[in-house]
């Protein structure tokens, strides 16, 4: 099954769209959480069988077969983690740090936070181990991408930014990473774009989105439109996690 990015015929329609989402996004109340699922590796299992018939990277564009990332596909060339590069991960396109640290148990840890040798601990595993929403945002399928692993180590949890220059680390992927900010390319801009503000629309209050990304996602998400498969990705996940991606349905209304 293929999936194409076709051109957005009607231009005045997608912005009268854009005009009524961001509209949309002053209120909180019309956008629903992941409330089905807490375990961050059954939705990395499930998502295997999502893309079963577009598996295809996001930052890259390599295809993959299981976990095993086709190299060649896409020109990548590992740069120093050859483990990594040989394998698929699903990345946090919104890092888990990036509203981690908005709970406490993050920042503070908690008193049943202790090892069995009486060690204090916090951060990812602490959140994990006391906080439901947590654990849902952790494995919210929207903010989840197929990635060669040893990108989603180097993006680690960087923010998205222009870069100036054209440097790439990995061969032919068009991706670049400097001073902890990360340049994709230009026609995945719009899924990223997306996933940030269905990400802040749906867990309010975490800090997802600052004023300044703001602006840069707004632009990301008009220059690159909705495709065929961001739409069908959307729709599957809606059938497994119940509450419906309202950023990115709302364009695919007009295919």
């Amino acid at each position: 099954m293929g999936f194409s990015k076709p051109h957005i015929r009607n231009q005045v329609k997608y912005i009268l769209i854009h005009i009524i989402i961001s509209l949309l996004l002053l209120s909180s109340q019309a956008f629903s959480q992941n409330t089905q699922i807490t375990s961050f590796s059954k939705s990395k299992k499930l998502l295997l069988k999502l893309y079963k018939d577009n598996p295809v990277t996001l930052y890259c564009g390599c295809s993959y077969k299981g976990k095993k990332p086709n190299l060649s596909s896409c020109g990548y060339i590992p740069k120093k983690n050859n483990k990594r590069a040989n394998r698929i991960e699903w990345e946090h396109v919104v890092p888990a740090h990036a509203f981690g640290k908005s709970f406490t148990e993050w920042r503070d840890g908690h008193p049943k936070c202790v090892t069995k040798k009486g060690k204090k601990f916090k951060g990812r595993k602490c959140a994990e181990k006391m906080n439901k929403e947590y654990k849902r945002m952790q494995a919210d399928m929207y903010n989840l991408y197929p990635a060669i692993g040893e990108v989603n180590g180097r993006r680690s949890n960087y923010s998205m930014a222009i870069i100036k220059g054209e440097k790439r680390e990995f061969g032919k992927c068009d991706v670049e990473i400097k001073s902890r900010k990360v340049e994709p390319k230009e026609s995945i801009r719009g899924e990223i774009a997306r996933t940030y503000l269905y990400m802040d629309s749906v867990y309010p209050g975490r800090g997802i989105i600052s004023k300044k990304n703001r602006k840069l996602f707004d632009a990301w998400n008009q220059s690159d439109p909705v495709d065929q498969w961001e739409c069908e990705r959307a729709r599957r996940i809606e059938k497994i996690q119940r509450n419906r991606n309202e950023i990115v349905m709302g364009y695919c209304k007009m295919e």
